[in-house]
């Protein structure tokens, strides 16, 4: 499990980070489903006033992630240490797989 030392003080100094933290395949496949899911029931929970729904997105949004990690990566999720940083890397990256920035096939 890579800890990134010293504490990475911007998004730009922590994306890199993040970005080799996501190495497997499966693992990103999972980051980009639950990211897709969440935003999905984010939109139809607003559109149809089923603000209950938004309970889920926690679930669905780490969830997906976590098992990535934790069974794919064999890593810590950057969530525990960079909260922020994280979630915004996690969209970050949903939109370049998205587009093809970035390949769900690391090297």
């Amino acid at each position: 499990m890579a800890n990134p030392s010293p504490r990475l003080t911007s998004f730009k100094e922590f994306y890199p980070f993040y970005l080799s933290e996501h190495q497997n395949t499966t693992s990103r496949v999972l980051h980009f489903t639950g990211t897709g899911l969440l935003l999905i029931l984010l939109i139809a929970a607003l559109v149809l006033g089923r603000y209950a729904w938004l309970w889920g997105l926690p679930v669905i949004g780490y969830g997906f992630a976590w098992v990535g990690h934790f069974f794919f990566e064999k890593n810590r999720p950057a969530t525990f240490q960079y909260p922020l940083y994280s979630l915004a890397s996690d969209f970050v990256l949903f939109f370049q797989l998205l587009v093809g920035k970035q390949k769900f096939r690391s090297k």
